[in-house]
């Protein structure tokens, strides 16, 4: 490693900055998100960095070899519902397919749900004449003319971005190809074209419609956000490729990530995902539960043989169904920014979030309303002094002030206010991990917890008690977990092509060639992203189902002509899943899938000197969990070193983050610096 390598996380209320230095230790630096236009708070966040390593921003990103970004443009651009002006141009008969949906209704118990927010209305949704059939050959040639109508349509109704998928185009996209010439011709300045052939080439037809449409509605803004940053970064100094975290737990250029933005969504929490799986590892816990705890919103992910679970098709978005590999994260509305608020003479806890703007009440931005941090503050768990690495300086006042109010709506003190909330918070979000384990068939009294996020450390043992774990892992790096996690995710190429078959049929020259266009397309973009071919790494899967299915089973094997190999796992995983032998029933193909891995140098794992003891930094009283608690120990966290055992009630404050510890428990450093809690 010759220069600095930077990860760069945008979150709901913080854009953290880790800085890895040439030799490998790491820098930590935060600065408020700017929601207006996140490359602000990113810039911001850098320049932060770039003093505290006593150098300009310049002379930083002029020293820099790599900054990984993971954005939140795209989930923000589908929560508000702020993307381009987004048409669609289909195949005759299939207008309304995207408002069909599958009949699905993500909430069916709830018959007043009203419709998602339509991407595309249905004036700006147009049909043409054409039809390739289920083998990729062509039955009705396509209307030209119609398409070049639609154009001009799209255009007077002042859409800016045009999504094209028409039926079964994976198999032969020659009709998607020459709409997009002539779309272009009609409306050369359109800002953005996304083909469905090139977004999705598989199938099945309302997924990769559906996938099609988001990519065309998110990727202006996000192409917009990744060209300022990308120049102001490059006006700064910084000389090489901006990397991009995606959804399925890689990286990729600015540039390819602007062309397939659908594929930005969901990626924030997939840095910090990637960086448990490896703490997990090192620290030898086997499967683990991971929580990211930050200002807006508490993720969750299940890792089992040091992998997180990887969703193919059924991926639901911010109401749209979203057909591309991702990590499975699901979130809920919970964080040190949840607002705490009463109706009813109730008192609840988010999903309301007071974000970076204003922020909590104690952060003396113009916030009235109270939150978690507020909660946590004045139950002593945060210090007041020396926030943000002595930045700023908490309002316990204010914050006391804040929930004075809402306790003379529910009859209760200050205090006891807090420590409800506290409580609820912690509630919600235990139940947010139960339902992801007994949805994945995992029994958490067999697992541990990897905490982080700014407030993943102050939460993370009430919650792993009340799940039944023994042991939490906070990471020294918690509070910017994501962005240190970026820096270890490698450049990620997962495509796929569309080949129906039944299984005794499949002609393996013609499943050769698609595995030859997919290494070939691979490889030349990972060339673009600089990864020397010894470094590339490809993961063939056959894409598999049972006549009758929906969706694509991903079958691994060794090389794509290996179909034997295939059906037989094939039949193997659906008896262990279902407890059923179907191996009478032929599989039908219905594609192969390549993941090619591009392997970027991993950080240096520093390891600490042992030391015999350490002395708190101050005692005072404080809330955890079972009540007050006077004289707590405060130990440092530059002070925690491996061979040191600190027995609780006590707490373990960072720069950016505090480490709390129950009555019986017991904390400890592991060689990387890292906290390990035995509960």
């Amino acid at each position: 490693m010759t220069g600095y390598r930077i990860g760069v996380d945008v979150g709901g209320t913080f854009t953290d900055c880790v800085v890895m230095r040439p030799d490998g230790s790491l820098l930590l630096e935060k600065a408020p998100t700017t929601p207006g236009d996140q490359s602000d708070g990113v810039v911001n966040a850098l320049t932060q960095a770039a003093a505290a390593e006593g150098l300009s921003l310049d002379g930083l990103l002029g020293q820099t070899d790599t900054i990984v970004h993971g954005t939140t443009t795209g989930d923000n651009t589908m929560i508000q519902m702020t993307g381009a002006p987004t048409g669609l141009i289909v195949t005759r008969g299939f207008r309304d397919e995207i408002e069909f949906r599958r009949c699905y209704k993500e909430d069916i118990w709830d018959p007043s749900l009203p419709a998602p927010y339509p991407i595309a209305r249905r004036r700006v949704r147009l049909e043409v004449d054409e039809r390739m059939t289920a083998e990729g050959e062509i039955e009705t040639p396509l209307d030209e003319e119609g398409v070049r109508k639609a154009a001009a349509r799209l255009r007077a109704f002042g859409v800016t971005s045009i999504a094209i998928s028409f039926l079964h185009s994976y198999l032969n996209h020659t009709h998607e190809l020459r709409a997009r010439e002539i779309v272009l011709d009609e409306y050369p300045d359109v800002e953005m074209l996304s083909l469905s052939h090139e977004v999705l080439p598989k199938p099945p037809e309302f997924e990769r419609t559906s996938t099609t449409l988001v990519n065309a509605y998110v990727g202006p803004p996000i192409a917009r956000y990744l060209g300022r940053l990308t120049a102001r970064l490059a006006e700064a100094g910084y000389g090489h490729e901006l990397l991009v975290a995606t959804s399925s737990g890689g990286v990729a250029t600015a540039d390819a990530a602007a062309r397939r933005a659908v594929a930005t969504i969901g990626s924030g929490p997939t840095g910090g995902v990637t960086a448990s799986a490896k703490v997990a590892g090192t620290a030898g816990l086997g499967d683990v539960v991971s929580v990211d705890m930050g200002g807006t919103s508490y993720d969750v992910c299940l890792i089992r043989d040091g992998r997180p679970e990887i969703k193919m098709d059924w991926n639901w978005f911010h109401r749209y169904c979203i057909g591309i590999p991702m990590i499975d994260i699901p979130s809920v509305g919970a964080g040190g920014g949840s607002i705490i608020w009463e109706e009813g003479g109730v008192l609840h806890v988010g999903p309301q979030s007071a974000q970076s703007q204003p922020g909590p009440v104690c952060y003396g931005r113009g916030g009235t309303e109270p939150t978690v941090t507020d909660a946590d503050l004045v139950l002593a768990r945060l210090e007041p002094e020396g926030f943000a690495n002595g930045r700023m300086t908490l309002d316990v006042e204010g914050a006391r002030a804040a929930l004075a109010k809402v306790g003379e709506r529910v009859g209760m003190s200050v205090e006891d206010v807090a420590a409800a909330a506290v409580k609820i918070v912690d509630a919600n979000m235990t139940d947010a991990v139960r339902r992801v384990l007994s949805l994945a068939g995992a029994d958490p009294r067999k697992l541990n917890l990897v905490a982080f996020g700014g407030m993943g450390g102050v939460h993370a043992n009430m919650q792993a008690r009340a799940l039944g774990m023994h042991r939490v892992v906070v990471p020294a790096a918690a509070a910017g977990f994501s962005a240190l996690g970026l820096l270890s995710a490698n450049h990620v190429v997962d495509d796929s092509r569309g080949y129906i078959s039944p299984i005794a049929e499949v002609d393996l020259r013609h499943l050769g060639a698609l595995a030859s266009e997919l290494e070939a397309n691979a490889r030349a973009e990972l060339k673009v992203a600089n990864v020397p071919d010894d470094r590339i790494h490809l993961e063939w899967s056959l894409l598999l189902v049972y006549p009758g299915q929906t969706f694509d089973v991903s079958i691994p094997v060794e090389h794509p002509a290996d179909v034997d190999a295939a059906v037989n796992e094939f039949h193997r995983r659906n008896a262990e899943a279902r407890l059923i032998e179907a191996r009478a029933q032929d599989p039908i193909l219905r594609g192969v899938r390549l993941v090619a891995v591009g392997e970027v140098s991993q950080p240096t794992d520093l390891v600490l000197e042992r030391a015999t003891s350490v002395e708190p930094r101050r005692k005072r009283r404080m809330w955890i969990g079972d009540g007050w608690h006077d004289d707590v120990p405060v130990y440092d966290m530059a002070d925690v070193r491996p061979g040191i055992s600190i027995n609780g009630p006590a707490a373990i404050a960072g720069p950016f983050t505090t480490v709390i510890i129950g009555s019986g428990e017991r904390a400890e450093a592991t060689p990387e610096g890292d906290v390990l809690i035995d509960l």
